[in-house]
């Protein structure tokens, strides 16, 4: 029995260098996805059918896979998009990192003190709408 030869395809003395592999993102966004076993197309699938669900109108689905691509690496998606993220990665906006981008900047006059006294009215508010939708549920 004779033993099989193998021929190199080309008449280099060494194999090229592969390319490194594409780097995934590191975003909370795309660490969220892989988290749930996810491809982006399976998100983006996942993305319009809700959107569509909801009647809220979201751009093509070719469209959305240069989008999240896009929120992956960094841009941050518009607030319908955050919302339609959550939603599809049932996650919170600050398991996303959506909340920073979200906070208003202070206006010029505003002061430490007024910010944090609307932070507590509104946590106040919070409080009090749980507290309605408790006695609603129960």
């Amino acid at each position: 029995m004779s033993t099989a030869t193998v021929l190199p395809l080309t008449d280099w003395p060494r194999p090229p260098v592969q390319p490194p592999a594409q780097r995934a993102a590191n975003s909370a966004l795309a660490q969220a996805r892989a988290a749930r076993g996810w491809s982006q197309l399976q998100v983006i699938r996942a993305l319009v059918r809700l959107a569509d669900h909801w009647g809220w109108p979201v751009a093509s689905q070719s469209s959305l896979k240069v989008q999240l691509s896009r929120w992956e690496n960094g841009a941050n998606p518009s607030p319908t998009y955050q919302v339609l993220l959550c939603a599809v990665l049932r996650a919170t906006p600050a398991d996303l990192d959506f909340e920073s981008s979200a906070r208003p900047a202070p206006s010029p006059g505003e002061d430490a003190a007024s910010l944090a006294s609307r932070v507590q009215a509104l946590e106040t508010l919070v409080v009090q709408l749980s507290a309605q939708l408790n006695a609603v549920i129960a």
